[in-house]
């Protein structure tokens, strides 16, 4: 009976998983994400530059640096969003190469597009709807695959990072901007009055949505660790797996290779 007890546990556990603090069917937590993200898609752009005081942009120039990112090549921008990075990389890849903004998310992609084809960018953009668990490409076809603020969100990260793998060439870098871990007591504590007391109060008044934003403070901290991910990296076949922290260690940028 124990051991049987024991076994129904287990079981429960593998079919649920964190949506913020909550624990959740795994079935749910992506419907539960997709309500949060349509309901933050039209301010998205405004609440990161509240939220982060702007130094987003910071974080994301440092990736883009980091990518290796040439003339002609062919990146995926993946949980891309409203598509920041897929503007930066478009004027690197130039003319000879595309980027493609993926995210599963059909109401940040729309914005994403507007955004884009409104600044100009045009000829070697694509978009694609994609659950990153299960991506919808040929093995080998990117040199780069970047994601920014979206593995927390997803409920297979280790499936995710498999997929990522595939479709990479030989060669090719994954590169991982996420919320991480504070390095400094002093940083976390005020890290935590700002994020579960002030943070939320900014989504309500400027968004309408207090909800929304607590969740992603509660998805923040349940966000393994730097040195967790870059096993998480490491486990699905990638190689050099570094990490820079940056803010303190308030977001890091984990970078691996497949060979």
């Amino acid at each position: 009976m124990e051991l049987a007890r024991l076994a129904k546990a287990d079981e429960d556990k593998s079919e649920t998983t964190h949506f913020g603090f909550r624990t959740v069917a795994k079935d749910q937590k992506t419907l539960m994400v997709a309500d949060v993200f349509h309901s933050a898609a039209t301010k998205y752009d405004l609440m990161n530059d509240l939220m982060s005081f702007g130094i987003h942009r910071i974080w994301k120039r440092f990736s883009v640096q980091y990518s290796g990112v040439c003339r002609g090549q062919k990146v995926l921008d993946l949980a891309g969003g409203t598509g920041d990075l897929t503007a930066k990389f478009s004027r690197l890849v130039g003319e000879e190469g595309e980027v493609v903004l993926a995210d599963i998310n059909d109401s940040m992609l729309r914005v994403g597009r507007e955004k884009l084809r409104n600044c100009g960018i045009l000829g070697n953009v694509s978009y694609v709807q994609a659950n990153a668990e299960i991506l919808p490409f040929q093995d080998n076809t990117f040199n780069c695959i970047i994601i920014s603020f979206g593995l927390r969100n997803i409920t297979e990260k280790e499936q995710a990072l498999r997929s990522m793998y595939r479709v990479l060439k030989p060669g090719g870098r994954l590169l991982i901007l996420e919320f991480s871990v504070p390095l400094f007591k002093p940083l976390t504590k005020a890290y935590d009055l700002y994020s579960f007391h002030i943070l939320p109060r900014i989504g309500g008044i400027v968004a309408c949505d207090a909800g929304s934003y607590r969740y992603l403070v509660e998805s923040i901290r349940m966000h393994p660790d730097q040195e967790t991910i870059k096993s998480m990296i490491l486990d699905a076949g990638f190689d050099s797996v570094e990490y820079f922290n940056m803010t303190g260690g308030i977001v890091a940028l984990h970078r691996g290779y497949k060979f």
